[in-house]
């Protein structure tokens, strides 16, 4: 395909206009497009740009103290008019803080993941706050649905950072726990284009959530020794490991085969947790460490080829989802 056919296509096919269903309504946006919260990736800068683009972004509350999360969230308040949210691990040491910030500053939606929803959820809609939960498998997702939550982001095996025990890839739990539920349906894992978006979509999704795109981004908090590691990140250069302690896909780097050189050795859970230590993530993704530092990336690396600005990033997305819709509406069964 040459070049002037691929952006008289993006001309053809770029259309502004809001995709209606029900997670656009749910959060008020233009596209069914969540930005990960993640760890050292999400800071205020990334949430606004995704939010601006039409999107939901997220500021990433699992790598801040709490008045750091404060802060991030009165600059997304001034760097947006639009829908934003927070995502928080509940395994968070300082969560009564984190709960009550996200109280005193208004925020309106809020992702929670590595815990019980039932544990924050009834406070969170009391307090007139959107709740989705982060779950691996359909079993969850409806301990999620019956906790209250307002929608489920169901994540594959195949993403980046702390992923669930059950190694269910996305395609297969999709429709797993679509079967299973009534309320909607995020899909999370191995999707960072619009033909992802799509097959995510028909699936039973209804809508998705991308980490990995929008870490190899422009407005990431990311280090750019880190961004650039991304893109160069290809088929099989990514592994689910440290399943003992929380199962982490990382990127294949020295600190990576000194857990693997320790497996050998059948390690205890106390030889793991020597070895990994402490501020491993942040030395990787933040710092930019790409020896010692842990380096977190979904297996959809291999698809990302360029730092870009969010805007462009959320173009090219609803452009080719665009073109793969009307393309496949096409084809003759």
């Amino acid at each position: 395909m040459t070049c002037a056919y691929k952006f008289k296509q993006q001309l053809f096919f770029k259309k502004e206009y809001k995709i209606m269903n029900k997670i656009t309504q749910l959060f008020n946006i233009k596209y069914p497009i969540i930005q990960g919260g993640m760890i050292w990736n999400s800071g205020y800068k990334l949430a606004s740009a995704v939010s601006n683009a039409g999107g939901l972004g997220l500021i990433g509350a699992g790598s801040m103290y709490p008045e750091v999360l404060r802060e991030h969230i009165q600059k997304c308040k001034k760097a947006t008019d639009k829908p934003f949210g927070v995502n928080v691990p509940m395994l968070y040491p300082n969560i009564e803080e984190i709960m009550q910030i996200l109280k005193e500053e208004g925020v309106k939606i809020v992702f929670t993941s590595a815990g019980n929803p039932k544990t924050w959820t009834p406070f969170l809609k009391e307090n007139g706050i959107t709740v989705v939960h982060v779950v691996s498998s359909s079993k969850f997702a409806l301990k999620a649905q019956d906790a209250g939550v307002d929608a489920v982001v169901a994540e594959g095996f195949e993403a980046g950072g702390h992923n669930g025990r059950e190694e269910t890839t996305t395609l297969t739990l999709i429709p797993m726990v679509r079967e299973q539920i009534s309320i909607p349906l995020i899909a999370a894992g191995g999707i960072a284009t619009g033909r992802g978006m799509l097959a995510a979509m028909t699936l039973g999704a209804d809508g998705v959530q991308m980490g990995s795109r929008f870490a190899a981004s422009t407005e990431s908090s990311a280090h750019d020794a880190f961004k650039r590691t991304i893109i160069e990140t290809g088929e099989g250069d990514t592994q689910l490991t440290l399943k003992e302690l929380a199962p982490v896909r990382l990127i294949k780097n020295k600190f990576y085969n000194d857990v693997q050189d320790l497996y050998t050795k059948c390690p205890s859970k106390e030889d793991l947790n020597e070895l990994l230590g402490k501020r491993r993530a942040k030395r990787g993704m933040f710092e930019g460490d790409l020896v010692e530092g842990e380096l977190e990336i979904g297996q959809i690396a291999g698809l990302i080829h360029d730092i870009l600005p969010v805007e462009t990033i959320v173009d090219a997305i609803i452009t080719e989802f665009n073109f793969a819709r009307k393309e496949f509406a096409t084809f003759e069964f």
